[in-house]
């Protein structure tokens, strides 16, 4: 593709000089692309000065009079109602699917041999095969490329991440991640594509269970070895036509007992029937020196425990507000105690991703490559063997 970057000037104490251009087509319109689309917008006002200054381009859905609104509505362009003509568009130099799980190989493999730079949402790929063909592209390609695990880019789980590699908590003993939500719990809930094998690849796991993988994959490191069960609770659900039902053919939870290479050992668990449980994605950390405790419900808190801390008296775990302007991000938002939210997320990751772009630099190791993407990928079809098998199952990537 051409490469058209345009550059504009930066005013203010803080900036200098020109600040190149990004032109942005993404892929979806509805819930992760909104979410993308606000940080984009939002980016170069408070990720000041901003590394490169995103440009919406295009956006992309099946459904005309709905992706000619949002078009409207976040500000693109143009859109198209076939992502490969968007990907003809010689604009874009950075392409972002957030399409759903069937919809993120071909378009990426097509983007990236177009010479564009790629954010993938998760689960990055539907197996570990089609993962690593995507992975092959990107690299081949010699393009800038990311998963859009977000949760790297909460300031609690940075601040607990440089704890970690400070030593702070010494040697890891435990990992243990829960992310639980609620929402297919009415048998009354029409079979969407999420609950469609070959459009999903699987259910709780990759919905939600990807994303305690790479945050034990961040936080811990590699894990060795595993034993998993899935299970379905309500085999068949209403189709979206109301005219029957059909079958769910992914999983509703899973849990997974993992071993790391460190020696930790820790304990994954997904589901999508935990009643009263909205969006809780909960880690617990045990080391020899300290604890460390998130749930994201209460995003912008980190829970510590130090063992040796004095006096024994007022020993505990200890709340942490993580809103200072010394903790991770926070000196582009608000003063202290003024806390932030989970869309915000989104703007610290795309920041990364075209600083990544536009100076030259790596993605990992705190953007999620397409490599991660894999592994995670690997992890995943370990977790659906071990599952139906019964076995306890080596990670081999």
């Amino acid at each position: 593709m051409s490469e058209q970057v345009g550059f504009i000037t930066m005013a203010g104490p803080k900036a200098t000089g020109s600040v190149p251009e990004i032109g942005v087509g993404m892929m979806g319109y509805a819930f992760m692309g909104k979410a993308h689309s606000n940080a984009f917008k939002k980016l170069p006002y408070m990720m000041y000065p901003p590394p490169a200054i995103p440009k919406l381009i295009a956006i992309n859905g099946r459904d005309e009079a709905a992706v000619k609104e949002a078009a409207k509505r976040y500000g693109y362009e143009t859109y198209y109602t076939d992502w490969r003509e968007m990907l003809k568009d010689d604009r874009i130099q950075l392409f972002d699917n957030g399409g759903p799980n069937h919809l993120h190989a071909e378009p990426c493999l097509t983007a990236a041999r177009a010479g564009m730079h790629l954010l993938c949402e998760k689960p990055m790929a539907r197996s570990a095969t089609e993962a690593a063909t995507m992975l092959e592209a990107v690299t081949k390609a010699g393009v800038k490329h990311m998963v859009a695990f977000n949760y790297r880019f909460v300031p609690a789980i940075r601040q607990a991440k440089n704890l970690i590699d400070s030593g702070a908590l010494g040697e890891i003993y435990h990992f243990r991640a829960d992310y639980l939500q609620e929402w297919l719990t009415d048998p009354n809930f029409p079979r969407t594509w999420r609950m469609v094998k070959n459009d999903a690849g699987s259910g709780a796991l990759g919905d939600l269970g990807t994303h305690i993988i790479d945050l034990g994959r961040f936080l811990i490191g590699e894990p060795r070895r595993l034993s998993a069960m899935t299970r379905t609770f309500i085999p068949e659900r209403p189709t979206l036509d109301g005219k029957g039902t059909a079958r769910v053919e992914v999983d509703d939870a899973v849990a997974v007992v993992v071993e790391f290479e460190n020696g930790a050992i820790g304990t994954l668990e997904a589901t999508r029937f935990a009643t009263g449980r909205k969006n809780y994605n909960c880690i617990e950390i045990n080391g020899s020196k300290g604890s460390l405790r998130f749930n994201l419900e209460r995003m912008n808190e980190l829970e510590a425990f130090w063992k040796d801390e004095s006096p024994k008296e007022t020993q505990g775990f200890h709340q942490v507000l993580v809103t200072e302007s010394y903790h991770p991000f926070y000196s582009n938002w608000w003063p202290q105690g003024h806390i932030i939210g989970w869309e915000h997320t989104f703007v610290h990751e795309i920041a990364h991703l075209l600083d990544a772009i536009v100076n030259d630099k790596d993605v990992a190791p705190y953007g999620a490559t397409f490599e991660d993407g894999y592994k995670n990928a690997v992890i995943c079809d370990a977790i659906l063997e071990s599952a139906e098998s019964g076995r306890r199952l080596d990670i081999k990537y």
